[in-house]
């Protein structure tokens, strides 16, 4: 059985950028609903015993077909991804992150300028993304929906949901306002540690 992760700190922790009445919906409701809901989907299938990763990567429906599956899977490991990417205790990236996103993107501001557009710029429900895709180059993404880079082959090293339920209740429509407060709260040591998996002795220019 899929478990809802114990988030890495208390639902009022990320105040005043994200409300714990949004963590509360946002982590309780909404992603236990995907963990819940997947298991369902796969009790007593072939999927069953497999793991959450394996499972995305396994189930990522054509581009013309859904898969129920697939969708609630990848819901439930982009949320646990982007939990881990948030902290109360946020403090500036370290200088080979910072250098790794100067050479791919101008500098950090550049880099974040970038990332913010696209994430505001995504029509409808998704998600925008770092990620390092082949030879190690960094690149932003955004995907619909559930989708994750993940079941592409690409290395998630950030993401920001840019569902509405996880800015609404305390945003509105302002998703801008939202992208604002979540560079507040990035965990650059996670995306450093994520970093060093792929480039662990230097960085794509």
């Amino acid at each position: 059985m899929h478990t809802l992760p114990e988030l890495p700190y208390r639902h009022d922790a990320l105040e005043p950028y994200l409300s714990r009445e949004t963590l509360d919906y946002h982590y309780g409701k909404h992603h236990r609903a995907y963990v819940d809901k997947l298991n369902e989907l796969v009790k007593g299938t072939d999927f069953e015993q497999v793991s959450l990763e394996a499972l995305v990567r396994a189930t990522r429906p054509a581009a013309d077909r859904s898969s129920a599956v697939y969708n609630n899977a990848a819901q439930a490991w982009n949320h646990a991804f982007y939990w881990r990417c948030l902290t109360p205790q946020a403090a500036r990236p370290a200088t080979q992150l910072r250098e790794a996103l100067a050479a791919r993107f101008g500098s950090l501001d550049d880099f974040q300028l970038q990332f913010a557009r696209a994430a505001v710029s995504t029509f409808g429900s998704g998600w925008t993304w770092l990620v390092a895709a082949d030879g190690g180059r960094l690149e932003i993404v955004s995907t619909a929906n559930a989708d994750t880079p993940l079941a592409t082959g690409q290395v998630p090293l950030l993401a920001c949901d840019v569902w509405e339920h996880a800015y609404y209740i305390d945003y509105r429509h302002a998703r801008a306002e939202y992208l604002a407060a979540f560079w507040k709260l990035v965990d650059w040591s996670f995306v450093a540690a994520n970093l060093q998996q792929v480039q662990p002795t230097s960085h794509a220019a």
